[in-house]
């Protein structure tokens, strides 16, 4: 039950339930879209899906840092908004279309147009986020857990820049060949790298406010 007339909120199991699904999926879809290749050998396996391999990588890399950084986020929430479940939504959304930007920066071999699309969904992605943590802080407030475990979150500021320098890489550097496009897959990384990196203040505080099932 969402957000009524008197502000009723609703536990987050289901949302957290319903979004590991999705993320699950997701999972799922990205893997079965790579090629089988059609000889046994390992020269095969690389002409065919040795790039299908690396994009799907660094895609499963995003999506487990999204489900890690969600998973301990909500650990700090005790119960959820409709605005909650609507930002939520939107995250998912944005995520959700990793199969297809991934897909198809794969098949045209790093493109410029398929790069910068991936890119933006990166962006989108993580201003959906942004969008949903700040959502939670609103309604818990300035002193919630969530609020103090983040602090000034350097992490979630960075990542956008290094989104937005890959794009503008892939469109303004070199057009005609691909330094902008190999640049904007580095920043890329360097972005994912930035969160593989474990940040224990969300995972202390979540420890110091669980609470028994």
């Amino acid at each position: 039950m969402a957000e009524g007339k008197g502000g009723g909120t609703v536990r987050t199991s289901r949302l957290e339930a319903f979004s590991d699904g999705v993320l699950a999926i997701i999972i799922t879809i990205m893997v079965l879209e790579l090629r089988t290749p059609e000889g046994h050998r390992l020269s095969d396996l690389l002409h065919t899906t040795g790039v299908g391999l690396l994009t799907y990588l660094l895609s499963f890399v995003y999506v487990g840092i999204y489900w890690n950084n969600h998973h301990h986020m909500f650990h700090l929430v005790g119960r959820v908004s409709g605005r909650v479940l609507w930002a939520n939504l939107g995250l998912l959304f944005c995520l959700s279309l990793f199969p297809f930007t991934t897909g198809w920066m794969d098949e045209s071999r790093f493109a410029q147009t398929p790069v910068v699309i991936y890119g933006l969904n990166l962006l989108g992605a993580a201003i959906a986020y942004f969008v949903l943590q700040t959502v939670i802080i609103r309604q818990e407030g300035p002193n919630s857990p969530l609020q103090q475990a983040i602090g000034r979150d350097v992490k979630g500021k960075i990542s956008p820049a290094f989104y937005t320098a890959g794009i503008l890489s892939a469109l303004l550097v070199d057009r005609g060949g691909q330094v902008g496009v190999w640049i904007a897959l580095a920043c890329f990384v360097a972005a994912a790298i930035l969160w593989i990196v474990p940040d224990r203040r969300i995972d202390r505080a979540a420890r110091q406010h669980e609470t028994p099932a």
